[in-house]
């Protein structure tokens, strides 16, 4: 079992560099990716939310149905799960917006592991393809004896460039995750605020132009 270990230790770190170039294509992939689906699922929340809140204010919601449709974003679709089931009352409302942005925190999060994974292990890759360089340049200095010294400080300089790479790869990889992590919690945030916006109309005891709105529009429906 040793002898086997020894000779794929003499491989040396070549097959590691592949493996990190191909791991940082990857990642270059995964990135782009990504980076395209945040900036088409980003939006202007303070203006979405204040104009939102003003057509709620009002009962305005074929406004407040218009204003989710034309507009693109995660929060965006949350409020148009809550405005699809109005008449269902604030209960159901709030399923309907927790679930929108269960699906949605799912479709942002895809392949973001696949970053955290190279970010945290990369360098590790390249650690062991150090090693393995280094292995196999003290065999070398065994085979050939002291007159092949300079060969193998070459080699095991060599070697070292496996653990560089490995920080290289990493390097994107943490700093795209961390960005997209920030940018989901973030939207996870701002859907919250959404559901606590909708339950302050819907559970007011109050009789307000929401709630005046929803009763006529039930009854609009219902008379047809």
């Amino acid at each position: 079992m040793a002898e086997i270990f020894k000779k794929l230790a003499l491989l040396g770190d070549v097959w590691v560099l592949w493996l990190l170039l191909g791991a940082s294509v990857f990642s270059v992939g995964v990135i782009i990716e990504r980076w395209r689906v945040f900036v088409r699922s980003r939006v202007l929340f303070p203006e979405f939310i204040d104009r939102l809140t003003g057509f709620l204010e009002k009962g305005n919601l074929a406004a407040a149905k218009d204003l989710v449709q034309n507009a693109k974003g995660v929060e965006t679709r949350v409020a148009s799960a809550g405005l699809s089931n109005l008449f269902k009352g604030y209960a159901s409302v709030e399923e309907a917006m927790t679930s929108r942005l269960v699906l949605e925190r799912s479709r942002l999060e895809r392949n973001l592991i696949v970053l955290g994974t190279l970010g945290n292990n990369a360098p590790f890759i390249g650690l062991l393809g150090t090693v393995l360089g280094v292995i196999k340049a003290f065999n070398d200095l065994a085979l050939s004896g002291s007159s092949g010294v300079s060969v193998v400080m070459a080699g095991i300089s060599s070697a070292l460039v496996a653990t560089a790479f490995g920080i290289l790869v990493a390097l994107p990889a943490v700093i795209a995750n961390n960005i997209f992590q920030t940018e989901l919690k973030k939207k996870l945030a701002n859907t919250q605020s959404l559901i606590h916006l909708f339950q302050v109309y819907l559970k007011d005891e109050s009789e307000g132009q929401l709630r005046r709105a929803v009763r006529h529009q039930f009854k609009k429906e219902a008379a047809v």
